[in-house]
């Protein structure tokens, strides 16, 4: 009897056969329904979504990124907890069979009713039935990514920097991957029912949310347009020497593009979309260093302000749209400009 014969495996488990003291067996891992399946990071736990099909394709020595933390080894090491188990139990059921197996080959080299010093052994086998493999209950894919690199689709369930297949994204999808990120929580706080509404507004939760969402376009533009400059200025290194974090302060970010002869970025916006950023980001220097009380470089930079020296700035949910918007016009002018 051949050996793939021998042995009753569940749906989805099947025995290839064996060379040796070597056993080699195959268990499938379902996808779900948009043909998704998991993967998990071993060093930081956290799982992400690829596309099935694709994934077939890629090459048996495939390196695989985490889509978080940027970890990267063979990709047999991100098999989640879900499909480790799925395995796990085809292997024990197998196991159980193999030694069932083993134990009955061995008896039936021995005469029936065997004694060896007044002990006697016998065997009796009985019939094995495999359980049902434990399927595959693992989060849902919000949304399809693409990588604009090695266009592999994948889906994610947290802020990531990298692709699973080709590593670190470009800036401008982390950038505006970002922005999104930031709308999408306003639009999660803005859907929530009334009365959860206002227990989190009592608490602080949604000016808290407002205060991370100005705080984070500022870093977004800085991180794009650090980058974007980089990649379009061949002696980006020299003009930076000795001018610190200039990408988080608008105006000498402008007058730094200008002197590496690209075009003004006041310009190509506008004065009051200018203005607007200006606002932003001054709004961003008292959240950050001076826990949103306002002072005089504060109201230099906002000169329509109604504000007085000591009070404490309060943010609105239409002053972070207003923000995001014109973050995301800011980084679309960025990469024309330095294009």
């Amino acid at each position: 009897m051949r050996d793939n014969h021998r042995f009753r495996m569940a749906d989805g488990a099947e025995f290839v056969g064996h060379q040796g003291d070597s056993f080699e067996m195959r268990v499938s891992m379902p996808s779900d329904d948009q043909g998704f399946f998991g993967r998990q990071c071993p060093e930081c736990s956290l799982v992400f979504r690829m596309d099935a099909r694709q994934y077939e394709a890629l090459p048996d020595d495939l390196i695989l990124w985490c889509v978080y933390c940027g970890h990267h080894a063979e990709h047999s090491e991100f098999v989640t907890e879900h499909q480790r188990n799925r395995a796990v139990q085809a292997v024990s059921d197998f196991g159980r069979q193999l030694v069932s197996h083993e134990l009955r080959k061995m008896f039936s080299r021995l005469p029936r009713g065997s004694r060896s010093g007044g002990l006697s052994f016998s065997y009796e086998s009985q019939s094995f039935f495999p359980r049902p493999l434990p399927g595959i209950d693992e989060e849902q894919l919000v949304r399809i990514r693409t990588c604009p690199g090695c266009h592999i689709n994948y889906a994610v369930f947290s802020e990531h920097r990298y692709c699973p297949g080709c590593g670190p994204l470009p800036a401008t999808s982390v950038a505006f991957d970002a922005l999104q990120a930031d709308t999408a929580r306003l639009d999660a706080l803005e859907a929530l029912p009334s009365d959860a509404k206002a227990l989190l507004r009592e608490q602080g939760v949604f000016a808290r949310g407002w205060v991370d969402t100005v705080k984070s376009v500022v870093g977004v533009v800085e991180y794009l347009a650090s980058s974007l400059f980089r990649t379009a200025v061949p002696h980006a290194d020299s003009l930076l020497n000795g001018k610190g974090a200039i990408f988080q302060r608008l105006d000498p970010m402008a007058d730094l593009i200008i002197d590496a002869g690209f075009s003004d970025l006041r310009t190509v916006l506008g004065p009051q979309a200018w203005q607007r950023l200006l606002e932003t980001w001054a709004a961003r220097h008292v959240f950050t260093h001076n826990d949103g009380i306002v002072d005089e470089k504060y109201l230099a930079r906002v000169p329509g302000s109604s504000a007085r020296i000591g009070q404490r700035l309060v943010p609105t949910e239409d002053m972070c749209r207003q923000a995001l918007t014109d973050a995301k016009a800011l980084c679309e002018t960025l990469i024309d400009v330095l294009r």
